[in-house]
């Protein structure tokens, strides 16, 4: 009888144990495969592979034979040794920092302007997109084109209103820079437009309301109201702005291939140049490398704001 009864309790365990084992290997986990498989080849293998690069002596050679010799960190010492790297640090702040400010500044005046609807409002806001839409080769012509020293409609309007000489806006050290800060702007105002206007559309009008019954004025109104409500979503399009900014490499390039004399030689250019032109493919990936570092750590301050910023209005 006590034999039967463990039989059955076997039996009734049976489906039990197979049913978890069933939840265990849940084929809906076999889809996640393909995406996975996706981000380990394209994303996690490049960065661990330059990783590894920047510690190895890496010329043209040593590459296709693939028997880089391991040389510690001689490539970071050689790198940060030397002043090529800190003039692109120094380029890259400068044209970061304003490029950010002012498609910021821009975004939110337009994101003012757009906030209400008004006739050709919706054709004017998707004509501005299509400066975030274009690829950036195609901005970047633009450009160029526009500030071309010699047939530039920039220099064209210029003449036409009484100056005497052309500007080499693209060939001129203290110019240049001007001239892609002026491309980035551009295209990345758009961008922080939307962002903005999505905030502002989540601002209760009861709120402006209640201010203008205040007797507060427009600029009281956007001051204290707001800029301080639309904090999150003005912090979310800095570090995106921020992160896009810093890495870019085509529009640059494009209008002035990080000349003249170095002048627009952000870290992006500083990094190509040393694995394609001089063929110093280990000391490129450490310049690589630092590109990835600092856009983490931009990440992180985003993220331990945000969070702040979040446990302060629970």
């Amino acid at each position: 009888m006590a034999t039967m009864v463990r039989a059955g309790a076997v039996a009734r365990s049976l489906p039990r144990a197979a049913s978890r084992r069933r939840r265990r290997l849940n084929p809906n986990y076999l889809f996640l495969l393909p995406a996975t498989a996706f981000v380990l080849l394209m994303a996690v293998y490049p960065l661990a592979f330059n990783v590894s690069m920047s510690f190895r002596d890496v010329d043209a050679g040593a590459l296709i034979r693939g028997d880089a010799e391991f040389v510690g960190i001689d490539n970071y010492r050689k790198v940060f040794g030397g002043t090529a790297i800190w003039q692109a640090a120094g380029v890259s702040a400068v044209y970061t920092a304003v490029s950010v400010i002012l498609i910021l500044v821009v975004g939110f005046l337009l994101a003012m302007l757009f906030r209400k609807r008004f006739p050709g409002s919706g054709t004017i806001r998707a004509l501005l997109l299509l400066a975030w839409i274009l690829p950036s080769v195609v901005s970047g012509n633009i450009f160029r084109w526009m500030l071309d020293g010699d047939a530039g409609i920039v220099n064209f309007v210029l003449r036409t209103l009484g100056y005497p000489e052309n500007i080499y806006w693209l060939t001129n050290e203290s110019t240049a820079i001007v001239g892609v800060i002026l491309a980035t702007v551009w295209s990345g105002a758009p961008f922080a437009m939307i962002l903005i206007i999505a905030g502002l559309l989540a601002i209760p009008d009861s709120v402006y309301e209640s201010a203008a019954v205040a007797g507060a004025s427009a600029w009281q109104t956007t001051r204290y109201i707001t800029i301080p409500m639309l904090r999150p979503v003005l912090l979310t399009a800095a570090i995106l702005s921020l992160i896009y900014t810093f890495k870019t490499f085509d529009t640059i390039y494009i209008m002035t291939k990080g000349g003249p004399g170095g002048s627009t030689a952000v870290l992006p250019i500083f990094a190509y140049q040393q694995a394609f032109q001089f063929f110093r493919f280990g000391e490129g990936a450490v310049a690589t490398t630092l590109l990835l570092v600092i856009p983490l750590v931009m990440a992180t301050v985003y993220f331990i704001l945000s969070r702040r910023d979040q446990e302060a209005t629970a």
